[in-house]
């Protein structure tokens, strides 16, 4: 089950919402929130619920003895031994196949490499669940004496499959006792609907145009001409923001609706002016994840030069790694730690003397490209791709097809373009500035705000009901 499917939307959502108006108090709704949880997580198999409940149970026994122990030493071991413990369950599900894979094509060996299904959403809540380990161990947040409470924490269907990646210590006292107002649920509400339309709408019709010019088998890709590669790309960028900030949105939604507040986790990319900047807007909770637990701890910046570079190195090849178990993910993680090494070294003193919109040019032109690595699994295709751009296949500048698909598409993809930027939230805040000057249209303006939600409840239903392409890009973590 996903967010944007009709179920959810008509079903499960509103039925989970309803019980927890009913519920009386924070214990009993959390008992409610749990339960529709552990239903959500069970849909995609039971048997992996049985693992999150068996990975939170990890976390949870050997934070209690880290809060337990007043040895530094006994607290060291029992936070390997959640490190050890919840970062081998990943191992396992995530890379066994893809590290047996390599040493059977190098030695021939093993015979058989067994093909484990991933569970849904087991990097976030791994990584949710490492976090804590962590906090306990250095005294940031007390263990959690409740199982079931650090299981709701893990598990919550908001953010457990789609991100963002919540820290413990952001919500351990909203879990606890909360208090939700009429204008918290109003915002959650909106943020909500603006997420679905942009899944459903936006990403999902990006996606639709860059699997036409983007087909997965390098033979058909040959032949694609250089203009439809080109587009093609440029969709798949499109698609892969508005899809990942649309899941984040809905979640911050969802979690405003009952009073907990969940940290932003996408600020306009693809207005960043460096790719620092840039690392700094995507996928925030995951960046500042690598930073706190792993780059920190190696000692930062805050070390000799080549320390330092080791440092960047082995968090940008962990951040390609934990995208996917594919070599294509490995050396997006790599090619983006050569540009950020770049910036440290001398091209960020360079982008900041110069206009910025040099800079941006610079940034799209960079993760545009990086791009081409994260959708090619199959290596060949990646070589393929870019010897298209330029020809090199003997394919041609653009085709019938190809003219006639970017045709239909043109203010589709005008408009797709313009929600990638804060244009639309500008004139959200312009909006209300005057409605600050003008109390007396308070009224219409909250009847507009109604009326846009409504409309973009509708065009989403809509669109999932007349289109049945609906792709979840995050099975692969």
């Amino acid at each position: 089950m996903v967010f944007s499917s009709l179920f959810f939307l008509l079903f499960f959502l509103p039925l989970n919402l309803f019980f927890y108006c009913l519920m009386p108090g924070t214990k009993a709704k959390n008992i409610e929130m749990l339960l529709f949880s552990l239903i959500f997580y069970a849909w995609g198999g039971p048997k992996y619920l049985l693992l999150l409940m068996g990975m939170v149970w990890i976390a949870w026994y050997c934070a209690l003895k880290i809060g337990r122990n007043k040895s530094r030493k006994r607290k060291r071991r029992w936070l390997v031994a959640g490190c050890v413990g919840l970062v081998g369950v990943l191992g396992v599900f995530k890379y066994l196949t893809f590290f047996l894979d390599n040493i059977q094509a190098v030695f021939h060996v093993p015979p058989v490499v067994p093909q484990l299904v991933l569970p849904i959403g087991i990097s976030f809540y791994t990584f949710q669940l490492l976090s804590y380990v962590a906090d306990v161990y250095r005294g940031e947040v007390e263990a959690q004496r409740k199982y079931w409470m650090l299981l709701l924490y893990a598990g919550l269907f908001h953010q457990c499959i789609a991100g963002p990646i919540v820290r413990y210590e952001y919500v351990a006292n909203e879990l606890e006792g909360r208090t939700v107002r009429l204008p918290m649920v109003g915002r959650g509400v909106r943020r909500f609907f603006v997420g679905l339309a942009k899944k459903a709408v936006l990403a999902n019709g990006c996606a639709t145009v860059a699997d036409a010019l983007l087909p997965l088998a390098a033979n058909e890709l040959a032949g694609v001409p250089a203009v439809g590669l080109w587009a093609g790309m440029l969709m798949y960028m499109l698609q892969i923001y508005l899809d990942f900030s649309a899941y984040s949105d809905m979640a911050i939604g969802m979690g405003l609706m009952v009073g907990l507040h969940y940290e932003e986790n996408f600020n306009y990319p693809y207005m960043a002016v460096s790719v620092k900047d840039f690392w700094r807007r995507w996928h925030i909770t995951l960046s500042t994840f690598f930073r706190d637990y792993v780059y920190i701890p190696l000692g930062g910046s805050r070390c000799g030069r080549l320390k330092n570079v080791r440092n960047l190195f082995l968090v940008w090849l962990l951040t390609g790694f934990w995208h996917g178990a594919s070599w294509n993910y490995v050396l997006w993680g790599l090619y983006f730690f050569v540009f950020l090494l770049t910036e440290r070294v001398f091209l960020g003193k360079v982008l900041e003397k110069i206009p910025r919109f040099f800079g941006r040019i610079y940034v799209l032109a960079v993760v545009y490209f990086g791009w081409i690595l994260f959708r090619s699994e199959n290596m060949a295709n990646i070589a393929v791709i870019l010897k298209g751009m330029f020809g090199g296949n003997g394919n041609g500048v653009m085709d019938i097809q190809t003219e006639i698909l970017l045709k239909n598409n043109l203010f589709f993809m005008i408009f797709a373009v313009l929600a990638c930027t804060p244009l639309f939230k500008a004139g959200k805040e312009l909006l209300l500035r005057w409605h600050s000057n003008h109390g007396r249209l308070a009224y219409p303006v909250y009847a507009g705000q109604v009326a846009l939600m409504v409309f973009l409840w509708l065009l989403s239903v809509l669109a999932l009901v007349g289109n049945s392409y609906n792709p979840f890009l995050y099975f692969q973590f």
